[in-house]
């Protein structure tokens, strides 16, 4: 994680690569959208470590994220 950068300074405070202003967000919205890896190294100019940093924060973000169901009439599930 030494890899990622939370600083008021730098994009507001959304975490970034260490040295960048490539945000985390984008480089999750885009492996999203199925770009390759290559892709996005060559676009964003960084390496499959950062990208792999990135969706692990990503990941351990959403891991420590407390979720509670909705409740909809008297069965569980979520409204569409």
């Amino acid at each position: 994680m030494k890899r990622i950068v939370v600083d008021p300074k730098i994009m507001v405070g959304k975490p970034v690569i260490r040295g960048t202003r490539v945000a985390v967000y984008e480089i999750v919205n885009r492996i999203a959208q199925c770009q390759t890896f290559e892709e996005i190294m060559d676009d964003l100019e960084i390496t499959k470590y950062d990208i792999q940093a990135a969706l692990m924060y990503a990941g351990n973000l959403v891991e420590g994220e407390d979720v509670f169901p909705v409740i909809v009439g008297s069965k569980h599930e979520i409204p569409r």
